[in-house]
């Protein structure tokens, strides 16, 4: 028959003292008191390890830091884990070890982490560069350091405030989106237990939506003209006219390999990574396009980027240049690279293209995740008949004179 013991109380507890050798008071369920004579008065319990069965002992801290109470949680606590053959001593050497990687994982320490997956997702070098830069000038200095378990909602929004009180709105939206992605990722590797950033981006104004210079479509005429006699280089020249014809986005048109064009096919083959989707895109070519390509071959000299750099020729060219070059040009607040895109999608339009088939051209995705789900066609066949028309039509719009395949003699 097992032997019964007296639970203790909280009088015996406080009163308890010890002489020459050390006193052990017992509670029972294996809790017990050792009180020393120095006075010191230690909880423990003693047990037996899962599968080995030996005979272990596990501390629960000093009396009176430790009440006789919170002695026996601790106790019900440990023989739960028991319960389920998980040894205390073990479970607390792991909880131990996860409150030490909490407390050293700072919110800059987690970030790096997060965006190691960026970079695993095939994100641009610019875009890359566009979100640690962001993220070290603007957010690092305020809470980089700290706990990331430990930082409020209020805190995030202190850190942004600075760039919010500057004006710079856009800014602060995509820092609330990178946090967010920085603490998700927290959440999903049971670094915290929540996401208090995730609301932060309400409690700023919304920038306003600022649409990005584009010319008429009836002043295309006046580009091509422009952009023959412009004093820009060549290479500059043929990636404006590129984007044009492809309809392309200027990183994506001036980021093009050789690698992804299929002279057989006529097509160029983005991949996912390089879009802004993050879906392949296709685009027909059409000979005004290929055409490009032949003017593009002898200075490309085999490089891998059909547009190669200035300075670096190993590297593409600056998706910029198009911009700057279209500024010298006298178009500065009238037209960006990007406006081409709009240049194309609304005479395709007037003309009565099918929208599902400029939208596609643009790479665009369709809000509507349903008619998305169930409308995956990239309507390819339809897009190779509007490509082959839009690159008639811009070779039109330059009299057939100003086209960079045109044979005009370069100055």
């Amino acid at each position: 028959m097992a032997r019964q013991t007296k639970p203790l109380n909280n009088t015996e507890v406080k009163n308890a003292k010890a002489a020459e050798r050390a006193l052990v008071l017992y509670d029972g369920d294996g809790l017990e008191l050792q009180v020393t004579p120095g006075g010191s008065k230690l909880w423990r319990f003693r047990y037996y390890k899962p599968f080995t069965r030996k005979r272990a002992m596990i501390s629960f801290g000093s009396y009176p830091s430790v009440s006789l109470s919170e002695a026996r949680q601790n106790r019900e606590s440990a023989r739960a884990l028991l319960s389920k053959d998980v040894d205390p001593q073990e479970h607390k050497k792991a909880e131990q070890l996860r409150q030490k990687s909490v407390s050293e994982s700072t919110f800059e320490k987690v970030a790096a982490e997060w965006f190691k997956t960026k970079e695993a997702a095939g994100l641009t070098t610019h875009t890359l560069n566009d979100i640690w830069r962001s993220m070290s000038k603007y957010v690092f200095p305020h809470i980089g350091s700290m706990p990331i378990s430990s930082i409020t909602a209020q805190q995030f929004i202190g850190s942004l405030s600075p760039t919010h009180a500057a004006g710079r709105l856009e800014t602060v939206k995509r820092l609330s989106q990178r946090i967010n992605e920085v603490m998700d990722y927290a959440l999903n590797s049971g670094l915290v237990t929540s996401n208090p950033a995730a609301k932060i981006g309400k409690t700023f104004h919304k920038p306003k939506v600022k649409h990005r210079p584009a010319l008429l479509p009836e002043q295309l005429p006046l580009l091509m003209k422009n952009l023959a006699f412009a004093s820009i280089g060549r290479q500059t020249r043929c990636l404006i006219e590129w984007q044009l014809l492809t309809m392309t986005r200027p990183a994506e048109a001036a980021m093009t390999r050789w690698d992804e064009i299929n002279f057989e096919t006529k097509e160029w083959h983005i991949p996912a990574g390089r879009m802004k989707m993050k879906r392949m895109h296709i685009v027909p070519l059409s000979e005004q396009a290929l055409a490009v390509l032949e003017v593009m071959k002898p200075i490309s000299q085999h490089r891998p980027h059909v547009f190669p750099g200035y300075r670096n020729p190993l590297e593409p060219m600056n998706s910029q240049t198009a911009n700057m070059a279209l500024k010298r040009m006298g178009f500065k607040d009238i037209l960006v690279a990007h406006g081409m895109r709009s240049i194309a999608s609304t005479i395709l339009n007037e003309k009565g293209f099918q929208p599902d088939v400029i939208e596609a051209a643009l790479a665009h995705i369709d809000t509507n995740e349903v008619r998305r789900a169930y409308n995956r066609s990239q309507y390819l066949d339809q897009r190779r008949e509007m490509m082959a028309w839009w690159g008639g039509y811009v070779e039109l719009s330059a009299s057939g004179n100003y086209s960079i395949h045109s044979g005009l003699d370069w100055h």
